[in-house]
């Protein structure tokens, strides 16, 4: 590893750009513990739709991970890697869908691109589950789930970046972008996976 002198404090001022932003009331987003070994410096967040009184959210989550390297992984084509998680429960008809997982990826394109979150080296996997419960869970049903993963590098400022992947977790739950005051009636069960 090189030694660059001013990679904490280009990536301290990264993490203070993306703990002050402001977020949408009906997601609560705070940060979590980051993943040690991927990366030289990172910080990571948790996102909950609506969750209940307990953090518990039947709407949807997600994690949002900024990694820094300034070394520029080769894979990475830049210093900064994003790595993003979202998942939301379904109504079974909803998860049976043949274009699910292309629609799914596509909001994540859209929620970037309505940010004007400049990126480039993407990747990810969109994952619909279906279940069935037997036995002493066949009193639950069928449910579903759709699971996004996806990586990419960001451009600055950062800030964008992290407020797509907002948008994306609540819309995956159900949330287009400007619900924040619509009434939700009651929460996809049975989501599985």
């Amino acid at each position: 590893m090189t030694a660059h002198p001013d990679a904490a404090a280009l990536f301290d001022e990264a993490a203070a750009e993306l703990r002050e932003t402001p977020f949408r009331a009906d997601i609560v987003v705070r940060e979590i513990p980051s993943p040690s070994g991927i990366a030289p410096f990172s910080i990571a967040f948790a996102a909950d739709v609506r969750p209940d009184e307990h953090g518990d959210s039947t709407y949807g989550s997600g994690r949002f991970v900024l990694l820094f390297d300034p070394d520029e992984p080769s894979a990475w084509n830049g210093a900064w890697r994003v790595i993003a998680f979202a998942q939301a429960p379904l109504e079974p008809e909803i998860g049976t869908d043949p274009l699910l997982a292309e629609v799914t990826w596509s909001w994540l394109v859209d929620a970037l691109e309505s940010r004007d979150a400049t990126y480039h080296s993407a990747s990810g996997t969109s994952t619909k589950m279906l279940s069935k419960g037997f036995g002493s869970l066949s009193d639950e049903g069928d449910g579903a789930q759709i699971e996004l993963r996806a990586s990419w590098t960001p451009a600055a400022p950062l800030r964008l970046h992290v407020e797509a992947w907002v948008e994306l977790v609540g819309m995956l739950a159900g949330l287009p972008p400007g619900s924040e005051d619509v009434a939700v009636f009651g929460a996809r069960r049975g989501g599985r996976g």
